[in-house]
């Protein structure tokens, strides 16, 4: 085994008990899977994007730590907004204390929060449009579709958004996936700014809602992905959040074999989930891993874990360990 950095000897020496046992011992798991030969999935929900979770998830990617991704559309696109308009962003430390007067001249000012973060519209938001839009419309004229983070890519590899890089390129996770052309699950994409946009246009009339192809195809996107790489040591679940990102592609695997009935599908070779949403309210986000095994997307010896905390936190953490840092 690599000697560990100095960041992974620390949790090592003092992550002993409770949640931050089951981060590191979820951190050994992780690495264990991947040494057997196994592919790991990664899925984010929340604002990882927007809390720069691609300083570390970047790394994790271009050293093949993560083969696939999936994620929610504001995710996808928010790495891209921090690229193009870091040195716009706003932080409001003291978000707990705002009056709706104060939130209201935040939107007045084109700043959207994000908890202690203000995303700028202008910089941001129509920045990426300008340019997207025309990737949208260039593709419906010519009767194309695509995937919504194969608009994405393309963006980034038609070179147009360089001249606005207010960060270093290694810390986007979008330019890492990109290059690696890592395959991208993007559930409810149209729950997202350039969701919203892209339904402006369909609306106005200036592209088919066609031409962005549709979650039932990302499904079936995955289904193929899934039984290409389920061989062997497996694939395993690292859920950052809950929601549809984590919810959408878990099902795939039950999916397979209920619905299809093709019963030589391997179940989700390994589960770690980060979270902080409670079990008792019946919320799928919560739900301790063994009730996963009841619809088919476990078994009884995968590997589960649960850390009950902050991802923010937990995330970068476990990265570290997993890198060797």
């Amino acid at each position: 085994m690599k000697t560990k950095g100095p960041v992974s000897q620390f949790i090592e020496h003092n992550y002993r008990h409770f949640n931050a046992a089951a981060l590191m011992d979820a951190a050994k798991a992780y690495e264990a899977h991947l040494d057997k030969g196994g592919k790991m999935m990664i899925t984010m929900g929340g604002a990882m994007s927007t809390a720069e979770l691609g300083i570390s998830l970047a790394e994790m990617i271009r050293q093949d730590k993560v083969q696939i991704i999936t994620c929610t559309g504001a995710n996808l696109e928010e790495d891209l907004m921090n690229l193009v308009a870091h040195s716009h962003y706003k932080r409001v430390p003291n978000y707990r204390d705002l009056t709706p007067e104060q939130e209201r001249e935040l939107l007045d000012n084109h700043l959207n929060r994000v908890t202690d973060t203000c995303i700028p519209e202008e910089e941001a938001f129509r920045r990426l449009q300008g340019h997207i839009s025309e990737i949208w419309k260039d593709a419906d004229a010519k009767g194309e579709r695509f995937l919504p983070h194969e608009f994405m890519y393309k963006l980034i590899r038609s070179g147009v958004l360089e001249q606005y890089y207010e960060i270093d390129p290694k810390d986007s996770w979008m330019l890492a996936a990109c290059e690696k052309n890592l395959p991208i699950i993007v559930p409810g994409w149209e729950d997202s700014t350039m969701g919203n946009i892209f339904t402006s246009y369909v609306i106005k009339g200036e592209c088919k809602a066609s031409t962005v192809k549709s979650g039932i195809e990302y499904m079936i996107y995955l289904t193929e992905w899934y039984r290409a790489n389920s061989g062997g040591a497996g694939v395993g679940f690292f859920q950052i959040g809950g929601g549809i990102s984590g919810d959408f592609p878990i099902c795939c695997v039950p999916m397979m074999y209920q619905d299809l009935e093709w019963e030589e599908v391997p179940f989700w070779a390994y589960f770690c989930q980060i979270s902080d949403s409670t079990t008792s309210y019946g919320s799928y986000s919560g739900a301790v891993p063994n009730e996963k095994i009841t619809w088919g997307k476990l078994d009884i010896d995968t590997p589960k874990f649960i850390v009950e905390s902050d991802a923010t936190i937990v995330a970068p953490l476990m990265f570290a360990w997993i890198l060797g840092q």
